[in-house]
């Protein structure tokens, strides 16, 4: 089967991630000690691909393919603890001592280097027990110090030893008005910088718009992180769907990167679910696809606060779930498509993409998840870049950074990354389909010189450059 090792780095990465375990068992009728509960009728498309996640171990007991790790107890301790005590394997679980304190050069160069190896002993240990491995995934957040600093550390090091699997990262992004430290700027620029070389698809979720689904949809006038780790739960378990169960259009985490990312470095999503709604109505409610799709495109139950009506979709992917008619999808889709196409560009014909699987999630009758790869997503990057420079113009809160032994010159290669990469999502953003554009390359433009060959007046390569390795 096609593996997946799920890791989960920092306090942020660790809730969400246990969340996700936890609508994972719902879905496949686990129990928390890892046995299967679930009725005869439904084993088959329970237990057919559950290797995905987990792996068999002896007493027909399922063993979560995850690792855990902190660079302090606290979290790991609780999760320990708590109810999932006898759910994930007790080597997996990697704390250090001194936690990283808000600081990403320390979960990525002193502390975090000084566990990275235990990390990788366990990640190869599970790498080796699988029989196809198709990739990695992460939940971590981009603010703090160990999921953005460990969590890129692992990220590169995972990224050396298995260069052709897949690396998809569920990254909690700094939102607008709500910021937990200072120095997220700083933290959040730095990661950006990693996951834009060594990463295949980020997924952005930010705190500030799941409160605002919580308020405005949910009517949930006091959400606590409980219910945002949900809503996150619920989307990370639509998005890896057609990879659990066995659906009529079947997708793999590659299937999925190559119908979203259209250039290597623009793979960071915008993602939403529905149907989302008021608990006490949704007995007044019948779901249908059209209500589902119309809901998908919302730009309110977007989970980044980024405004899709401010950008153009490059490409979508959106996963149905439960009793659909592909027939009703399909049409759906080439509605929304036709009747908004100013907001899709037009130089990527058939840019959406659907999967249908039969099994609904738990509680609904039929759900969607949204996965879009839209140029609105540098207002994210904008806002961040803004934080930054406002700061490190002052050079204010450097010498956390500079005293673990980084260098002044990380920062500002990291702040121009990130310009490129807003630029880029402007340019595309920008482009038409006659456009006569040159791509910048190392070492030249394309296209190079004098005429080109009769019958069009085409650029040799529409790509970004070479690939590298």
């Amino acid at each position: 089967m096609r593996e997946i090792i799920h890791i989960q780095t920092g306090q942020c990465g660790n809730q969400i991630g246990t969340k996700f375990w936890e609508t994972l068992c719902n879905e496949h009728s686990i129990s928390l000690d890892g046995v299967w509960e679930g009725e005869q009728s439904k084993k088959n498309t329970q237990l057919d691909r559950i290797d995905v996640y987990f792996s068999h171990a002896t007493n027909n007991r399922y063993v979560p393919r995850a690792v855990i790790v902190d660079l302090e107890p606290g979290t790991i301790d609780s999760i320990r603890s708590d109810k999932f005590k006898g759910f994930f394997r007790p080597d997996n679980f990697i704390h250090g001592q001194n936690g990283a304190g808000n600081v990403w050069a320390k979960g990525h160069y002193t502390e975090g280097a000084e566990l990275v190896d235990s990390v990788l002993d366990v990640v190869r240990r599970e790498a080796e027990n699988a029989d196809s491995l198709q990739g990695f995934q992460f939940t971590h957040s981009l603010g703090g110090g160990t999921g953005s600093g460990m969590g890129t550390l692992l990220l590169s090091k995972i990224r050396e030893e298995y260069p052709d699997r897949m690396m998809s990262t569920f990254s909690v992004v700094p939102s607008p008005k709500v910021s937990d430290t200072v120095v997220e700027p700083y933290n959040a620029t730095l990661s950006v910088h990693q996951l834009v070389e060594n990463s295949d698809m980020a997924f952005c979720i930010d705190n500030e718009a799941l409160y605002d689904i919580c308020f405005n949809t949910l009517k949930n006038k006091n959400p606590t992180y409980d219910d945002l780790n949900a809503l996150v739960s619920m989307v990370m378990s639509g998005v890896t769907t057609s990879l659990r169960f066995p659906g009529q259009l079947n997708a793999d985490l590659r299937k999925m990167a190559v119908n979203l990312v259209p250039f290597p470095r623009l793979h960071f999503f915008m993602v939403g679910f529905a149907p989302l709604g008021n608990p006490k109505s949704a007995a007044f409610r019948n779901v249908t696809v059209a209500e589902l799709t119309q809901q998908l495109f919302d730009s309110k139950n977007m989970m980044a606060a980024s405004d899709p009506r401010h950008g153009r979709y490059l490409a979508v992917a959106a996963i149905f779930r439960g009793n659909v008619s592909t027939k009703d999808v399909e049409e759906q889709m080439l509605n929304v498509q036709s009747k908004n196409a100013n907001y899709f560009v037009e130089w990527i014909p058939n840019n959406v993409k659907t999967a249908v699987c039969d099994i609904p999630p738990q509680g609904l009758d039929m759900s969607a998840t949204f996965i879009g790869n839209n140029t609105s997503i540098q207002e994210l990057f904008r806002r961040v870049n803004d934080q930054f420079t406002a700061m490190f113009r002052r050079k204010a809160f450097l010498h956390w950074y500079t005293d673990e032994g980084m260098d002044e010159m990380e920062f500002t290669e990291a702040e121009s990354n990130m310009n490129d990469l807003i630029n880029e999502y402007q340019q595309y953003q920008e482009a038409t389909a006659d456009d006569e554009m040159s791509y910048e390359v190392e070492g030249g433009e394309y296209p190079e010189g004098g005429e080109y060959p009769e019958g069009g007046d085409y650029a040799e390569d529409a790509g970004e450059g070479q690939y590298q390795e």
